[in-house]
């Protein structure tokens, strides 16, 4: 991977293929590899002739660590992520995140309009503005010494994919603090470029994907069947889906 700072935050990043620039924001205690590259997506739009740009949040995979829950506001992850587009000398592009990712994106969407072609936010749909549930006990779980201790279902689920991706944990429940700012049904207003909304239909996470998608005035909704928040990210229907927009908004 390359990298550049960010003041003292240091974000790697990869940068493949030709055409119109595509990028990923991967989601919660996941990386560039597991939530983009692993499922195809990379593949998949750099075989479809995109320029496809995808990044490590801070706290995540090979870029910097901080322990600091200040750092991770989302305001602050989309300014990594358009410093990212600055560093590569690209003006504008097509957005899209999955969960924590797509949180990101839509903050980068309403705070950077002008930088924006279109944006797919995946994994996140009414829980965008209504919120997602008390994950207070995954911050607990992620600093717990000894994970045999940690109880509840999604704090275990989280805790379990933080060890098998080798993650800071202390890194990610500073994160985890702060990264779910919610939007206002307005700000959702103004975001005026085209947008996607996809969440599986057994997806107990991230809230309807409708509802949020009629807050945009060029919102889309889809509907992954019979995927929960971990199976949709690299669902075919999915896959197939996101092009046909991406196409529709060339």
């Amino acid at each position: 991977m390359k990298s550049f700072q960010r003041g003292e935050r240091e974000i790697a990043f990869i940068d493949e293929g030709e055409g119109e620039p595509i990028l990923l924001i991967h989601g919660f205690a996941s990386n560039h590899f597991v939530n983009w590259v692993s499922p195809g997506w990379v593949k998949t739009l750099r075989d479809d002739g995109y320029r496809v740009i995808a990044l490590d949040n801070l706290g995540h995979g090979q870029s910097g660590k901080s322990h600091d829950p200040k750092d991770y506001f989302p305001v602050e992850m989309a300014a990594d992520a358009v410093a990212l587009l600055d560093h590569l000398h690209i003006e504008h592009a097509h957005v899209m995140g999955y969960s924590m990712g797509a949180r990101i994106t839509a903050f980068l969407a309403r705070d950077y309009p002008e930088r924006v072609r279109s944006i797919i936010l995946g994994g996140l749909g009414l829980g965008m503005v209504e919120g997602v549930g008390e994950w207070d006990e995954i911050a607990e779980a992620l600093r717990a010494p000894d994970p045999s201790t940690v109880t509840g279902e999604r704090p275990k689920m989280f805790r379990t994919f933080a060890d098998q991706t080798k993650s800071d944990r202390l890194a990610l429940a500073a994160c985890i603090e702060t990264s779910r700012t919610l939007l206002t049904a307005e700000d959702m207003g103004r975001i005026a470029v085209p947008a996607l909304v996809a969440v599986g239909t057994k997806d107990d996470i991230a809230g309807k994907p409708q509802p949020l998608a009629e807050m945009m005035p060029q919102g889309q909704s889809f509907e992954i069947e019979g995927r929960d928040h971990m199976l949709s990210v690299g669902d075919r229907t999915f896959k197939k889906r996101a092009l046909e927009f991406l196409e529709d908004v060339r």
